[in-house]
């Protein structure tokens, strides 16, 4: 046998099988009849025997041709099959996408737009996980996952961070507690209410306490939790007031109250990905989909 045929030959010799024409072929396949009966010369020499034979005007399959008839057809569909995978590769309509992000994040924010994105790419399989900050960097560093979301300043030497939401934190109540129809409250409306917060070594509980001190007013903390679900609950319940992240509050805070907090502490989300490795193009896509929506 001679070299591996080429694809346009198994073309030009599917197309002859159901013309029966070397002309109708290259009109099939926008090139000339000579072009064709090279193709199908190359094809015989590789398979070493004739495949057709010419009856008055037509191409006529041998036997060996027709036994041919099927493989051909596979590979060619294969062909197919791994061109319509590239070109959605290339346009974003295909693969999977890993994502994690805190819960709140994942439920609040996020949702709609990761909706909205499966939406536009209906083939994409996305996986959502929810990890501690620290799980959730060496996940993403490791390339475990393809992106996430954290809560800016992020420093660690494996990932590249992007600002990708702005928000800043409030306070949230029970209806009928007594600072409820004030529209912002500062530490010295505080000064002896009882406070929700989020665990110690957050950047965001640092900023808080750091407000409080610099107007040398106490700060009382009656409940610490982790996670801005549980705050917004006790304190809707009349327990505290929570000062939470504005950008997540909204989902919890139902039956509540939210005011703004002063002196004004951002919030600020980062998308992250793998400092090691350029982002692939599904993971590009839905970062600009989210510059787009968020």
């Amino acid at each position: 046998m001679s070299s591996q045929p080429s694809l346009r030959a198994l073309e030009a010799f599917y197309s002859v099988l159901e013309t029966g024409s070397a002309t109708a072929a290259a009109n099939r396949l926008g090139t000339t009849q000579p072009a064709i009966s090279r193709l199908i010369s190359a094809f015989e020499n590789y398979v070493g025997f004739q495949l057709f034979y010419r009856e008055h005007s037509r191409l006529v399959p041998t036997d060996e041709a027709i036994a041919m008839r099927k493989d051909v057809e596979l590979a060619l569909s294969s062909v197919e099959r791994l061109g319509a995978l590239a070109s959605n590769l290339f346009n974003s309509n295909a693969g999977s996408l890993k994502i994690v992000a805190p819960v709140s994040f994942l439920s609040g924010p996020l949702a709609d737009v990761v909706a909205d994105f499966m939406r536009l790419h209906p083939n994409v399989r996305v996986s959502l996980d929810s990890r501690s900050p620290d799980s959730a960097r060496e996940l993403v560093a490791r390339r475990t996952v393809d992106c996430g979301f954290i809560q800016l300043p992020e420093v660690h030497p494996g990932l590249t961070a992007e600002p990708i939401l702005k928000g800043h934190m409030v306070c949230v109540m029970a209806p009928n507690h007594p600072l409820a129809k004030k529209k912002l409250l500062k530490p010295e409306d505080l000064r002896s209410e009882s406070l929700i917060l989020l665990g110690k070594g957050r950047y965001s509980r640092g900023q808080i306490e750091n407000s409080f001190r610099a107007e040398g007013i106490p700060i009382k903390v009656k409940i610490e939790t982790h996670t801005v679900a549980t705050a917004c609950a006790f304190a809707k319940r009349g327990l505290g007031i929570a000062i939470v992240n504005g950008l997540l509050a909204g989902q919890f805070a139902n039956h509540a109250v939210i005011c703004n907090f002063s002196p004004r502490i951002s919030v600020e989300y980062g998308f992250i990905t793998s400092a090691h490795t350029p982002m692939s193009r599904l993971t590009e896509a839905f970062y600009k989909h989210c510059l787009d929506k968020l």
